[in-house]
């Protein structure tokens, strides 16, 4: 019976709040490389494989600015900053999922 609860509960949790269940994170700490795709996308690299590619919020880049995380671990709606200030990640697609495009 307390199985069959916490499985309802967990249920209804994922329901009422599904961007739990559907937003993407990785780790960005080992990354050795980005690049600057468009004005609003980074795709960060591992050596020569890309690993994640990053869309920022209301941020403009260039491809000499100056990137900064502020934390190694992230995920949509995290921060890192762009030129000192301080950009919100809309989207993460992971290079694994192959959905770099």
């Amino acid at each position: 019976m307390g199985k069959v609860i916490l499985v309802i509960i967990s249920f209804l949790i994922l329901l009422f709040s599904p961007s739990l269940a559907i937003s993407d994170c990785t780790y960005l700490g080992h990354s050795t490389a980005w690049y600057v795709v468009g004005d609003q996308s980074i795709i960060f690299y591992v050596q020569n494989a890309p690993l994640a590619k990053i869309v920022l919020q209301d941020c403009t880049l260039t491809p000499s600015s100056n990137i900064r995380l502020l934390k190694t671990y992230v995920c949509e709606g995290d921060g890192l900053l762009v030129d000192g200030e301080e950009c919100f990640i809309m989207t993460i697609n992971l290079a694994s999922t192959g959905s770099l495009e």
